[in-house]
């Protein structure tokens, strides 16, 4: 990352996706990817826990934001179920959303813990950029919409949907 030639520096990255972000603009949809983070469940099971919640909407409107978040890939169907003159779908969320603030508090143990794993991250990323670079630039090449657009981080936005990505299979599998 390169510096503006001040004395501030870079300390966070902040990721929106467009189609991401205007598919979870409505709280609920957020909900519901919580809802859906754990186990499939069909869209009238959804509409229960969403009950249990305190959120008061219809089944049909519930569905409807579950067929948004489906349609911005947050969200899949995983299970049909032929029963009673039709199918059950089941929904499974592939996608979470952290909507949340650190305390100022935990700045110290934060910044501890980033000490203690940096050296693993930079060789993670000198193993992406040295062994990876023509799939990057290829996949930076169909991100931009024109040659004028080189200023923007693409680069850094594909190292950190790769390293997000790691940390979330990791994650799942640990």
């Amino acid at each position: 990352m390169s510096s503006s030639g001040t004395d501030h520096r870079l300390d966070d990255i902040a990721v929106r996706d467009p189609s991401v972000s205007d598919a979870i603009d409505e709280p609920m949809r957020a909900m519901i990817l919580d809802i859906l983070a754990d186990e499939a469940l069909t869209a009238t099971e959804v509409h229960e826990r969403l009950t249990d919640r305190g959120v008061d909407r219809t089944e049909n409107t519930v569905r409807h934001h579950i067929n948004e978040l489906r349609d911005a890939g947050l969200v899949d169907v995983v299970r049909f179920e032929e029963g009673r003159g039709g199918t059950t779908k089941y929904y499974h969320a592939n996608t979470i959303v952290l909507s949340y603030s650190l305390p100022d508090s935990s700045d110290a143990a934060v910044e501890e813990m980033i000490d203690a794993v940096q050296p693993q991250i930079t060789d993670a990323l000198a193993t992406l950029t040295g062994e990876y670079d023509g799939a990057i630039e290829d996949i930076v090449a169909d991100m931009q919409p024109c040659e004028h657009c080189r200023t923007q981080k693409y680069e850094t936005y594909v190292l950190l949907t790769v390293l997000r990505r790691a940390f979330v299979r990791a994650h799942r599998d640990s």
